[in-house]
């Protein structure tokens, strides 16, 4: 009977690469195990087909960021469930190479209300969280606001500039009209959950939100429920 080995061990007999190119290999989705990718160096095998994948690098293996839809209704733990090989877009255009791994550990740094729908970013990688929680006042987010009731005479101009909330002044943002019950709401150093009460001071009820954009991330054609990969030349 064939002695059981690490996955890393038999790479390292086939290539004669050193143990950390093989886990490099492994990480990397560029080893098969009976025509199977495994991404677990520590991964035992006996007597099993070992082969690398055409074109393999080892090269560490960079954390991902992803862009999701997420349906109006889901909380972050909810959306964050959402994000499952099957969901992923059908035409995500990143040309990023799918690990199992891409789909651990994920967060989501920029906050999107429960009842809102659109674009969420959930990434794992300690360098967007950082920009979407540190930086945020010099990033400008974009939501479509659906509403009813009347706008009260120079409402919208006050929307844009000039209401107050607990004596501080909201700073300028660009608001307009999309149609006749959507409103567009540009903004930076505005937290979204301010645009609902933002609303109701110029007499409209908030009846539903979607973020389409955040920095350059456009939500653009991205179906409901489902999510692709940032692409490495995407930036927010």
């Amino acid at each position: 009977m064939t002695e059981a080995v690490r996955l890393a061990k038999r790479v390292v007999a086939l290539t004669g690469c050193s143990r950390r190119e093989a886990e490099q290999y492994i990480e990397g989705g560029w080893v098969r195990v009976d025509g199977t990718v495994v991404e677990e160096p520590q991964f035992m095998i006996e007597a099993q087909a070992v082969e690398l994948v055409s074109g393999a690098t080892p090269t560490p293996a960079e954390p991902a960021t992803l862009v999701l839809h997420k349906p109006a209704g889901c909380d972050p733990v909810e959306a964050v469930a959402l994000v499952t090989p099957a969901a992923r877009w059908s035409a995500d255009p990143s040309g990023v190479r799918p690990l199992k791994r891409h789909l651990q550990r994920l967060g989501t740094p920029l906050a999107l209300a429960t009842e809102a729908s659109g674009l969420l970013i959930v990434t794992q990688d300690w360098r967007v969280t950082r920009k979407l929680s540190e930086d945020i006042d010099r990033i400008e987010q974009e939501y479509v606001v659906e509403v009813s009731g009347e706008l009260i005479p120079n409402g919208l101009a006050l929307l844009n500039y000039g209401l107050q909330f607990n004596h501080y002044a909201m700073p300028p943002i660009k608001v307009s009209w999309q149609s006749e019950n959507r409103l567009r709401f540009a903004f930076k150093r505005l937290q979204p959950a301010q645009i609902r009460p933002m609303c109701e001071a110029v007499g409209l009820t908030v009846l539903a939100m979607k973020c389409l954009r955040a920095g350059r991330i456009p939500l653009a054609k991205l179906p409901a429920g489902e999510w692709r990969y940032l692409a490495p030349n995407e930036r927010i």
